[in-house]
């Protein structure tokens, strides 16, 4: 196997529980970068949340990559984008019609950004804000242009609240054919464009960067990374941590993101 691109969730895969990539992933990783192999993190952040992460693994540049906001996006670690799938201002009202089925937070989510009409915050949308270092906007409807755009919607609620699985109860059919959505987290649904996905943006960033599909291997954990795992060609590493329609779908199970399990599976196949 000649693995060229290694594309790597962030969130319960490549970090521990504590937010931080251990010592052991962090020297494994930097050791594929040095053979010549592309460390791709792939996460629902924006790049804002991702960069940290990338300095800590010596990533940057125009020649380095990351695909944020679930697939919507693909930039360099320049900031230059290289692909960005939006929703639009009939999505948004389309969006504040489904926050209405159950009692949760909505934010819209850009590159600059993100927007909220609610003036009541759950903590939970506040730890998303502050964990991709992002500004929050607060405004009122009337305060929202009609040419706006987003990459991604965040529907969220307190941890202890049954109000996600309420409103992810109550989703007509048609959003789900309308668009890609998620429930990343017990109290969190994320939503994208139709064909905006994880495993989409791999495939469109192997493409540009000239790589067999056959040779690039995926980290995940989580629904959001589903789409990865979804693909005949790609080596699949669920983390020992991750949800069972994960595991399902891969070729290989690992340890967990709090015991080094990007390092030993890279140990066992690529290094």
């Amino acid at each position: 196997m000649a693995i060229k691109l290694i594309a790597v969730d962030l969130d319960g895969t490549l970090l521990t529980t504590s937010n931080t990539i251990s010592a052991e992933t962090q020297r494994t990783l930097q050791e594929a970068k040095n053979q010549g192999i592309k460390i791709v993190l792939v996460s629902g952040r924006p790049l804002s949340g991702v960069m940290p992460y990338e300095d800590i693994l010596g990533l940057k540049g125009e020649k380095q990559y990351a695909i944020v906001f679930n697939g919507a996006v693909v930039q360099n670690l320049a900031g230059d984008v290289l692909m960005s799938q939006e929703m639009d201002y009939h999505d948004f009202n389309t969006m504040l019609r489904l926050q209405r089925l159950s009692h949760v937070n909505l934010h819209f989510e850009t590159t600059k950004c993100f927007w909220t009409l609610d003036r009541n915050l759950s903590v939970q949308m506040q730890i998303n804000a502050a964990l991709t270092n992002n500004e929050l906007r607060v405004r009122n409807r009337d305060e929202i242009p009609k040419d706006f755009t987003f990459n991604k919607v965040g529907f969220t609620c307190a941890k202890d609240s049954d109000q996600i699985a309420k409103l992810w109860g109550s989703l007509p059919e048609w959003t789900f054919e309308s668009y890609d959505i998620v429930r990343s987290l017990d109290n969190c649904i994320e939503i994208n464009a139709i064909g905006a996905s994880k495993g989409n943006a791999v495939m469109d960033l192997a493409s540009r960067l000239k790589i067999n599909p056959k040779d690039v291997m995926i980290f995940g954990d989580q629904g959001n990374d589903l789409s990865m795992f979804e693909n005949p060609d790609f080596k699949k590493i669920a983390m020992g941590n991750a949800i069972s329609s994960i595991k399902e779908k891969a070729d290989f199970v690992t340890d967990d993101n709090n015991h080094n399990g990007i390092a030993k599976a890279l140990k066992k196949f690529v290094i």
